[in-house]
């Protein structure tokens, strides 16, 4: 069977990825995310697509899988709710076919996840997964017996974009999110909100892995953003499963590294889920880093 290829488009890198469907990843190379310009974004894919094409010695395939923070509109068929924004309207599927001269298959990089660990990660056997992306932004996806499940508008799963669960006070005094709502979770439990919001109560501009790095060190203030973090991270979860009840919850993106958050959640989701007690797993992504991208070579496949 022909190797897959993957694309994960992210707001700081793109990553793609050979995926042989027995021995898993044959091949991964990354470059910098092109900031504020769409056409060097799509020369940055176009050169990585070929650069791998030519070091493994690969014909061109028969179609390639991208994930993008962000979704098709399935009218227009331009990018919608990318906080890559430069990609916003742009008919980004429609280019690379053009320029890659085979199919693209575009999803959500969240469903990508999703996909990713339904069909050999984390929630293997599990027919409904709900997955979360929390690093630089915060998106949800959804896989239905392995596969995307993207809705009539191609929005299930977008959960970033809802507002935070029973805020506080404190909460509802927010500055907009980029999508021009206010509240978003993706505002409050991002890896980049969380720095933000250890910047507001301590003044200590440190980035997400400082701050849990002096939480382990024994810093009473870096645990006390972890401790509101995690508070606000159930919070959203436990929308989830008040609404879909999936099988199991996967975590990707930097913060789902953090070891201690799976140690602390299941107790917080509990407060506020409509049943109590509630037996969903919420796991770590198996693949890691990688599952995006993989997920995304899945695509070619179920295609």
């Amino acid at each position: 069977m022909q190797s897959l290829i993957g694309i994960d488009l992210g707001g700081t890198k793109i990553e793609i990825a050979v995926v042989d469907p027995i021995e898993g990843v044959t091949h991964k190379d990354r470059v910098p995310t092109p900031q504020n310009s769409y056409t060097a974004i799509l020369d940055a894919i176009c050169s990585l697509v070929d650069k791998t094409l030519e070091q493994q010695n690969l014909e061109r395939p028969h179609a390639i899988g991208i994930g993008i923070p962000g979704c098709l509109d399935p009218a227009t068929k331009l990018v919608r709710g990318s906080n890559t924004v430069v990609t916003n309207g742009k008919p980004l599927q429609q280019d690379l076919q053009q320029r890659l001269g085979c199919p693209v298959h575009l999803q959500n990089d969240a469903n990508c996840l999703a996909v990713s660990e339904a069909v050999d990660g984390a929630a293997k056997g599990c027919s409904v997964v709900f997955a979360v992306i929390i690093g630089t932004g915060c998106g949800g996806g959804i896989a239905i017996n392995g596969n995307a499940w993207t809705g009539k508008n191609g929005i299930a799963g977008e959960w970033g974009h809802n507002p935070l669960p029973w805020p506080s006070a404190e909460e509802m005094q927010v500055a907009p999110c980029w999508c021009g709502q206010v509240g978003c979770q993706e505002t409050w439990i991002s890896g980049t909100a969380f720095a933000l919001d250890h910047a507001r109560h301590t003044g200590e501009q440190f980035k997400a892995e400082q701050i849990i790095d002096c939480m382990r060190a024994g810093d009473i203030k870096a645990k006390r953003s972890f401790d509101r973090y995690v508070n606000r991270l159930a919070r959203a979860l436990a929308s989830v499963m008040n609404v879909l009840d999936p099988d199991c919850i996967v975590l990707g993106g930097g913060m789902s590294n953090v070891d201690e958050i799976y140690q602390a959640l299941p107790i917080e989701i509990i407060r506020y889920t409509f049943t109590k007690p509630i037996t969903t797993p919420v796991l770590k992504a198996m693949h890691g880093d990688s599952s995006g991208v993989r997920g995304a070579a899945w695509l070619t496949k179920q295609n």
